[in-house]
């Protein structure tokens, strides 16, 4: 971290989250962040779902709910980047304050509950945007739907055309009810409900589905079973967390969701178990408190075949994702692997 980028984060660190989290974006925008450009090598360079990446390294969702800084979020060293959660229609989300820094533990509590201007708007900003990098979006419903399996449909008919994935997004904790669309039956239908979507857009995009760290053993094999046999094309584990173990923070219990730090070891046991009942017949991406890119390592060791990252850029800044993909570049070297595929999974029986 440059010196320069230290004094930026210390001066968003004395604003309000959220409005810190605004002012990120918009210096996106405007070209005041510098940004390394594409980071790759050979060993980087991986395949996931049938998407070349550069490097295994991806954004998160929820940083870039609009596609707003989405060009340069491009260039900003990531391997792919996914952007939203979007509804069909706009909506603004929950009360205000609403995200919260738990810098003690490292962590970020948030209930924003998919706030955003909605798939159309959207749409219209991604129409626009040179794809340098694999560019997703993720799915979400509004909090009033009737019927929000309709409404994971209407976001992929609208965005589809023009983004290199799609996310279901079930697994939202700001959104009530919405994680009980993870039984058996429900994702089953909600599912098959997305696909048949997807089979209609002219040029047919893969299908994510992101799940939550909090599911029981049997509810993890349900979620399993259905993946396997709906033909979704990767796993994204995992959301975040509503548990509040070991915190020390000031605002830990804040409601919402927490991510950053302490969810990497329970987000990472959750995608450790989901590669095992898989068998490695679905493509996994490991998302929940990297922040190193040794914890990159591991997630990929795990079982995943990329990794994705938000939360710890609060603490650590934009440079983090350019550092994460050339440590883990040496990381490979060292250990022999001459690709990141050879490395999947090598390490799952750690977490199991």
């Amino acid at each position: 971290m440059t010196l320069v980028e230290r004094a930026g984060l210390c001066a968003l660190h004395r604003l309000d989250p959220e409005v810190a989290h605004g002012l990120s974006l918009k210096a996106l925008g405007a070209g005041l962040v510098p940004l390394p450009g594409p980071v790759t090598t050979p060993r980087l360079a991986t395949t996931v779902a049938g998407l070349r990446l550069p490097n295994p390294v991806g954004l998160a969702a929820g940083y870039d709910k609009n596609a707003e800084a989405a060009a340069a979020l491009a260039r900003a060293g990531f391997g792919f980047i996914e952007l939203g959660a979007a509804t069909p229609r706009p909506q603004p989300g929950n009360p205000k304050p609403r995200l919260f820094r738990l810098t003690q533990d490292r962590a970020v509590i948030n209930r924003f509950g998919f706030n955003n201007e909605g798939a159309e708007a959207i749409a219209r900003r991604l129409a626009g945007l040179a794809r340098t990098v694999p560019v997703g979006i993720n799915l979400g419903a509004n909090k009033d739907a009737a019927d929000r399996a309709a409404d994971f449909r209407t976001v992929l008919a609208i965005c589809g055309p023009h983004v290199d994935f799609a996310t279901v997004n079930v697994s939202s904790p700001n959104t009530e009810k919405l994680r009980e669309l993870q039984g058996k039956a429900a994702l089953s239908a909600l599912l098959a409900g997305v696909l048949e979507t997807r089979a209609g857009l002219a040029r047919p995009i893969p299908v994510f589905l992101k799940i939550a760290p909090d599911l029981s053993e049997a509810e993890l094999s349900d979620v399993a079973e259905v993946a396997l046999a709906s033909g979704i094309d990767a796993v994204i584990a995992t959301n975040t967390t509503l548990s509040r173990d070991g915190l020390t923070s000031r605002h830990r219990g804040e409601a919402g969701g927490l991510s950053g730090a302490p969810l990497f070891d329970r987000s990472t046991r959750v995608l450790a178990r989901f590669s095992a009942l898989t068998e490695g017949r679905l493509p996994l991406i490991g998302v929940g408190g990297i922040g190193s890119a040794d914890q990159a390592y591991a997630k990929i060791r795990a079982g995943a075949s990329a990794v994705q990252l938000y939360s710890a850029m609060v603490y650590k800044g934009l440079s983090l994702v350019t550092d994460i993909a050339k440590g883990l570049d040496a990381l490979l070297a060292r250990d022999g692997f001459a690709s990141v595929a050879e490395a999947v999974g090598t390490g799952r029986k750690d977490w199991l």
